[in-house]
């Protein structure tokens, strides 16, 4: 019936297959296999409204779900996302662009999908719907069509399919950054969102969870980031890095004194940054410290814990490492008041919003005023989050790793903040982690614990106060070779390598490049895990796991963020209920994990000197 000669014959038998789809995999199976994709594709380019709309539908459910891998593969091989783009660059009916870009968002969750829809859809995505949607390069893009942007369900859908694909790996970013206009639109609506107070809408959340994944390893991926220079901040980090200007002595090599420039690479934050004289465009905006506003903006006023995590991921990604501009945005941050608005988050029940903020903090401290902050004002809240308080419910591996490579790097070279930490209470928990006290950590978590032990042992000056409190050497040194005995004790069948990985769940792995590796202790792997229906962040199995040194962590990998697919029921004309005809299903769509709104927390709220916090 799909290829009878009357349209209206043909558009009741897509609408009827759509309704057979619904929520029915073996149907979807059944449409494949007796070659109905093919003849939906082929209805895209019909000459009547109806039919494309319906075969849109049917389509759009063929391909809904996690387990129809088989059906998006089908579609892509038999030339379905040409006839896609197609249909939206002449389709001025808004019901149809909705429905391609949400047959497209279905379809960008399939690994084997992505690249194809980047190669062929990417600069139309880009230049029919997010640029014109964005209102980026419309001057008279009043406040109005703002607020129609924001509920507009074409650029929802366009920017979860950006979403999706922003994760499938080194050459998906550097293609998504390298797209004119891309960057400078998802930016543009951030903004716009931020100045109407539009924090929680599922648009932010997919701008923000996508320039996330395109700020992961800038300095590494972008031609324009290297020629910035990796180690020009050697002495700002308080590191020394081997140099061709050094002469070799009977002592070893003796390093020149190299001749700096007053402004050359020294921004507290505040003024005109050294060498930037210009407004940043296209891929600068990434990671020019004028992006850290929105972000901490999002931050301490969005509930929606998706938005808040991509917020404090990217912040963690932009300031990882020793690259110059990372450098720079941990100035930003202390300017603009952010450390304040990352510690409230810690207090939040939310495992991966904690995980996050946790490596973002670690990432901030290694600015030397940043850790003085942090290990004057947030010390308590760091120690709370771990095991044996009363805080709120318990948290991942992943996240109690998190939170002692925070505290590792907070007490490294500070002998104040490693006083703070044993004024906290923090001592007694660490040695109840590593000690295998309560509930029994993960091997990961226990070293991770054992290293803050160790460092907060080499300060002799404290040594007398933590004998005071009853703690001896035993304590604090844990010595590596009981740890392996221990983990062998409960996984006899575990490897005797040591492997380093991200600490996101994934299901694939590509070789990291060389020059990653060089540059980072912990190669990430490039293959993310799809999320579950209905299901907003990973599942927290890890059996099936391998493990890494959490505390050498700088950043984590992408997130791999799939979203809720579409599935609709079709009710036809004879139903009473037309309110859904050619919707979306409102349950498939957002799970509210955090239904109330989270109070505004500014930093002018914590208690302190004029000078707190910045």
């Amino acid at each position: 019936m799909l290829q009878h000669q009357f349209p209206s014959v043909q558009a009741n038998a897509a609408a009827y297959l759509q309704h057979l789809c619904f929520g029915d995999n073996k149907v979807k199976m059944e449409v494949c296999r007796l070659g109905g994709i093919k003849h939906l594709v082929d209805l895209l380019d019909h000459r009547v409204l109806e039919v494309q709309k319906n075969a849109c539908g049917a389509l759009r459910n063929l391909v809904f779900g996690k387990s129809t891998d088989e059906n998006k593969i089908a579609m892509k091989n038999v030339g379905g996302i040409p006839a896609l783009l197609r249909l939206l660059r002449k389709s001025v009916d808004a019901e149809v662009r909705e429905l391609v870009t949400g047959v497209l968002w279905n379809l960008s969750s399939c690994d084997a999908v992505k690249m194809t829809i980047i190669r062929d859809a990417l600069s139309t995505l880009t230049n029919t719907v997010i640029v014109p949607h964005s209102g980026w390069n419309n001057s008279s893009f009043d406040d109005d069509h703002k607020i129609k942007f924001q509920t507009s369900l074409v650029l929802r859908n366009t920017t979860g399919c950006l979403r999706n694909l922003s994760s499938a790996g080194e050459e998906a970013r550097k293609q998504m950054r390298s797209c004119e206009g891309l960057v400078d639109s998802l930016l543009y609506v951030i903004h716009t969102c931020v100045n109407t107070s539009d924090y929680d809408s599922k648009t932010v959340e997919n701008c923000v969870c996508t320039l996330r994944n395109l700020s992961y390893r800038l300095e590494l991926e972008v031609p324009q980031a290297r020629l910035l220079g990796l180690n020009e901040l050697d002495d700002l980090l308080g590191k020394e890095s081997p140099s061709k200007d050094s002469e070799p002595s009977c002592w070893g090599k003796k390093k020149k004194k190299k001749k700096r420039t007053p402004q050359e690479d020294q921004w507290d934050g505040v003024g005109p940054i050294p060498g930037l004289s210009k407004s940043p465009k296209g891929v600068e905006m990434l990671w020019h410290p004028s992006v850290v506003k929105p972000y901490l903006t999002l931050l301490a006023e969005s509930s929606n814990p998706a938005t808040l995590e991509g917020s404090a991921g990217s912040l963690q990604n932009l300031s990882a490492g020793n690259w110059k501009f990372a450098a720079y945005i941990r100035a930003a941050v202390r300017k603009e008041k952010g450390l304040p608005i990352l510690v409230e988050l810690l207090r939040m029940d939310n495992d991966r919003v904690v995980s996050s903020v946790a490596t973002a903090l670690r990432n901030m401290a290694l600015d030397v005023r940043n850790k003085e902050l942090i290990g004057k004002y947030a010390m308590r809240d760091l120690v709370n989050r771990l095991p044996g308080g009363s805080g709120p419910s318990v948290l991942s591996d992943e996240t109690m790793a998190a939170i002692c490579c925070a505290l590792h790097e907070v007490t490294s070279k500070n002998m104040e903040n490693a006083k703070a930490l044993a004024d906290s209470g923090g001592i007694e928990k660490l040695v109840n982690i590593t000690k295998g006290r309560g509930d029994r950590s993960s091997l990961k978590v226990v070293k991770a614990a054992a290293q803050v032990l160790n460092t907060l042992w080499q300060y002799r000056d404290l040594r007398s106060i933590y004998k005071k409190d009853g703690w001896n050497q035993n304590h604090f040194i844990t010595p590596v070779s009981t740890l392996e005995r221990d983990r062998f004790k409960s996984h006899p069948s575990l490897s005797t390598t040591n492997q380093q990985m991200s600490p996101i769940i994934q299901s694939g792995s590509s070789k990291p490049s060389p020059i990653y590796i060089s540059s980072y202790s912990s190669p990430a792997r490039e293959q993310n895990r799809r999320l579950q229906h209905q299901q907003l962040y990973y599942s927290q199995d890890d059996s099936h796991r391998k493990n890494f040194d959490a505390y050498r962590l700088y950043l984590q990998s992408p997130h791999s963020y799939e979203d809720p697919y579409f599935d609709d029921r079709v009710h036809f004309p004879a139903s009473t209920d037309y309110s859904t005809q050619y919707g979306l299903k409102s349950t498939t769509n957002y799970v509210d994990f955090y239904s109330t709104k989270r109070p505004s927390y500014r930093a002018e709220q914590y208690p302190g000197s004029p000078d707190s916090w910045v």
